[in-house]
This record gives structure tokens, C-alpha cells and sequence, in this order.
């Protein structure tokens, strides 16, 4: 899968997620298959720039490319000085925010609120384009509501435009993440425009995978929120569409040792007070669903100190360790 210049290794991409998606967690998922991942949500205001979160957010030290950051506003003037700015920290692609629905984001009418006004979106993508020089993608919803569902007329825009890739994400604003995600609206997306097109929402298996892109015939998928305590996925997913084949998922060992790297990272990353903090909504995803994981949660999640975390988990999957060779 191609995005402007950069052809992918595969066309697997781990989607932005606000305090999710941070340098850890990217280069985590690359490691372990996905063929692109994009930063969380970079707001356009400058005045945000130089806050500890921001010159985070904007950190790619180490990471592979290409590197694609998100910017979120709806200034037209904003936004491509936002684009300018990323670029020049080392963005290599730049992903418009016409996506998320939190209320906070939509009420300053960033975000999906923007798919409410065509002409506005226009002007933001056209400003960006002319102000950078790389690839700049654009993330969606299908519309504002299930009544005015106006997908196809934003990707026309946007192709119009010369944005690079969509993504768009079966439901609308006011939808955020209940109810299914539909495809319908990625079909018709796909028939409306000739650029790359990319699936997002509910994709948790390699199954549902396959189906998506059976039946929207997109180019690529976005995996979000079952990335989180489950980077494997794109592992998965991956080798399935290649072969067909269903991998077994991976051994404990191997979840305990890609945790214990993944807080490793996070330490380094955040500062060992605050990376032992970011790292609590990790932890509970990765042991979500496995034996005493309650009991587990509740001892670890009191804990401040590094030493002490890294300790609990692995007593943790040492002791799941023992109880599937018992259970063998």
C-alpha cells in the first residue's frame, strides 16, 4: 500500500488514540506488524505547542518511517501552520483530525463537528496542502448523524483536494463508539474517489479483517482500540490475509516479556513517576480477561514505584506461566 511516496510494508495501520498512541506504543506496534501508526492528536493552537504533552507527542526519536503525525483545529490558518510546524519536527506525513467525537474536541467544532460544514473542511484541506510539501491523509467519520451521513462528499473534497489517503471510521458523531460500525458508507467512499481508502472500527479479529475489506473493497484497515493490550493483532491480521491462516495467539511468555519491554519503554519515556502511572491503562488491558487478573489489577494499580510494578507483573505471568504448563 502506497501513502504519496511511501510504500508500506503492509497496509496495516495502527490508528491515532489520544493518550494511547504515544512513542512507545507506536514503535511497539511496528515492531509486531503494523505497516504505519500515527501519533495522537497534535492540537493546531500554538499556544499548546511547548507544553510537556506537546514536545511529547512531537518526539519520533528512534521511530521507522514513515512518521505520521495527527493535527487536530478548525482554522483553516491553524491547521497549516500546525502542518508546518510537524513537518518541520519531523512529520513525515501529516493526518487531519475530522474524526474524533469527544464532546470537548466538538464543541470548539474540531474534530468530526467539522463534517458539518463542507466549505470549512475545504478551506482547512486546502491550506494544509499548500503548506507542506509531504503526503497529508485525512481521517473521518461518515457524517454528523446517521440522518446526514455526508461521507462521500467529504472524500470528494478531499480527493479534489489532492489529500493522499482516507480513513474513515463506520459511525458518525453522534454514534462515538456505540452501536456497529458499518461499511457501506467505506463502499461507496471507495467508489466515489481513486485514492486509498482505509477501514476503521470494530475490526478485532483477522476474520473481521478479511470481511471489512471483502466487503468495501478498501485498501487498507485502521485498528485502534483492539490494538490496546493486544499488539499482536497486527501480527495476526497480517498473516491471515497472506496465508489464510489463523496464528496461535501468543504464548505468555511472550505477553509478559512484550509487557515488561512496553513498561520499560514507558519509564524511559514519561520518567519513572509518570511512566509507572501511563503505564496502569496498559496494565489492565494486557490482563484483561486472564486468571486473578482482578486480584492482580487491584495490588498493582496502588503501586508508585517502577521496581515494584515490574516485580508484580512478573510474578504475575510467571504464575500464568506455571498454570498452563500444569494445565498441559
Amino acid at each position: 500500500m502506497r501513502i504519496g511516496s511511501y510504500s508500506l510494508a503492509n497496509n496495516l495501520i495502527a490508528a491515532p488514540m489520544a493518550g494511547v498512541t504515544d512513542r512507545p506504543f507506536r514503535q511497539l506496534c511496528r515492531k509486531l506488524g503494523a505497516g504505519l501508526t500515527v501519533s495522537e492528536m497534535v492540537a493546531s493552537n500554538w499556544r499548546l505547542r511547548d507544553t510537556p504533552q506537546s514536545r511529547r507527542r512531537r518526539d519520533h526519536e528512534g521511530e521507522s518511517e514513515p512518521r505520521s503525525v495527527q493535527i487536530l483545529g478548525a482554522d483553516p490558518v491553524q491547521m497549516a501552520d500546525a502542518a508546518r510546524f510537524n513537518v518541520d519536527h519531523g512529520a513525515q506525513i501529516i493526518d487531519l483530525n475530522m474524526g474524533c467525537p469527544a464532546k470537548k474536541v466538538c464543541n470548539s467544532q474540531a474534530g468530526s463537528a467539522l463534517l458539518a460544514d463542507e466549505s470549512l473542511v475545504a478551506r482547512i484541506l486546502a491550506a494544509v496542502m499548500a503548506a507542506v510539501d509531504v503526503p497529508v491523509t485525512l481521517k473521518m467519520r461518515t457524517g454528523v448523524t446517521p440522518e446526514r451521513k455526508n461521507a462521500v462528499a467529504i472524500a470528494r473534497i478531499a480527493a479534489d483536494q489532492g489529500i493522499a489517503a482516507i480513513a474513515v471510521h463506520g459511525r458518525t458523531r453522534s454514534c462515538a463508539f456505540l452501536g456497529h460500525a458499518e461499511y457501506d458508507s467505506v463502499a461507496a467512499i471507495k467508489a466515489a474517489v481513486n485514492i486509498p481508502i482505509i477501514a476503521n472500527g470494530d475490526l478485532r479479529t483477522p476474520r473481521d479483517a478479511r470481511r471489512v475489506l471483502s466487503y468495501s473493497g478498501a485498501d487498507g484497515l485502521m485498528i485502534g482500540r483492539a490494538a490496546q493490550g493486544n499488539p499482536w493483532i497486527f501480527r495476526e491480521v497480517e498473516h491471515f490475509l497472506r496465508t489464510g491462516e489463523i496464528l496461535a495467539p501468543p504464548a505468555i511468555e511472550e505477553v509478559g516479556a512484550t509487557l515488561r519491554e512496553h513498561l520499560d519503554a514507558l519509564y524511559e519515556f514519561y520518567g519513572l513517576h509518570l511512566g509507572v502511572r501511563i503505564a496502569r491503562k496498559h496494565l489492565s488491558w494486557y490482563c484483561k480477561g486472564r486468571p486473578g487478573a482482578a486480584a492482580f489489577w487491584q495490588k498493582v494499580n496502588r503501586v508508585e514505584c517502577a521496581d515494584t510494578q515490574l516485580r508484580l507483573v512478573s510474578e504475575y505471568f510467571d504464575g500464568l506461566a506455571r498454570l498452563w504448563e500444569r494445565a498441559a
